[in-house]
């Protein structure tokens, strides 16, 4: 890369002034001296199709798409890797030489690793200390997760998780009925559905909690669930990151148990993304936690 050849990037949304991923990316490249620039862009969704036909005439290298483009962005796109198809979202766009245009999706990526760094004992192949269906096989070895939503947020976790072997997921979503519907999308053994009402019960012997809704997001009521059926050898994972420590994780803090905030999943989804267009695998570090979380304040 030349140093006089500005790339061109962007996030595209509606709205989008919400979006953390100007001062994400602006992060790197100014820590990697990139002559690049990261961009907002606004725009409804009637309006996507055609901005995504003029991003080769303005010579947009890559874009971000964030709520509420991420699915609906599929037709217009002319490959789509099998990550995304399995999540049914796009979150990332790469413009092709030949101009056309290629989704992938970061999000489990993001997740998975977040986990992963956040708690580095994890592994999705470990022993459960209980399980709570003695008469499953399936949950006599390995662990036990337990997802809170079926949103996009919910497949994203669900694929990444499926793919590193996790042996069980007990998915649990208010309206059941969306919880069923995504359960057999994917059609896994693996997947099992149960009912909200009992959702303090379904986290007996499990060794992973994710909440994956926007209970416990500033503005909306926390997630209600009560955590003394859950092992103390568990980890609890919140995509929500503001606030960065919500009522789910002050919960499992005073119980002992090892929790995992949102924040890190923002930061590690973006970073494919920043090295398919900017040619750099970035650092995710403390230095840009703390210049996130100065927005969040």
């Amino acid at each position: 890369m030349t140093k006089d050849l500005k790339i061109k990037a962007g996030v595209v949304g509606w709205p989008i002034s919400h979006s953390l991923s100007p001062r994400l990316h602006g992060y790197w490249l100014d820590k990697y001296d990139i002559p690049g620039e990261y961009l907002p862009y606004a725009v409804k969704p009637e309006a996507l199709g055609e901005f995504l036909k003029s991003l080769a005439k303005k010579q947009i290298t890559g874009l971000n798409l964030t709520v509420p483009h991420k699915e609906i962005v599929l037709p217009f796109l002319d490959e789509i890797d099998e990550v995304a198809q399995r999540i049914g979202a796009v979150n990332v766009i790469t413009v092709q030489k030949d101009g056309r245009l290629f989704g992938r999706n970061t999000d489990g990526i993001g997740f998975l690793t977040n986990l992963k760094t956040s708690a580095p004992t994890w592994s999705s192949s470990r022993s459960s200390s209980r399980s709570f269906s003695r008469s499953s096989s399936r949950s006599s070895c390995g662990a036990a997760a337990v997802i809170i939503g079926a949103g996009g947020a919910a497949r994203a976790a669900i694929v990444s998780l499926l793919d590193d072997g996790i042996s069980e997921i007990r998915l649990i979503n208010r309206t059941r009925a969306r919880a069923e519907d995504l359960a057999e999308i994917y059609n896994d053994p693996r997947i099992t559905v149960c009912d909200w009402q009992d959702r303090s019960k379904y986290i007996s012997g499990a060794a992973l909690l994710v909440n994956t809704t926007s209970l416990g997001m500033k503005g909306q009521p926390p997630l209600d669930i009560d955590l003394s059926e859950l092992p103390l050898a568990a980890v609890v994972y919140d995509i929500v990151y503001n606030p960065l420590e919500t009522p789910l994780l002050k919960q499992a803090k005073l119980r002992g148990n090892f929790h995992v905030d949102g924040l890190g999943m923002l930061l590690y989804q973006a970073a494919p993304a920043f090295q398919d267009w900017f040619g750099r695998t970035p650092e995710v570090d403390q230095g840009l936690r703390h210049y996130i979380l100065e927005a969040l304040r």
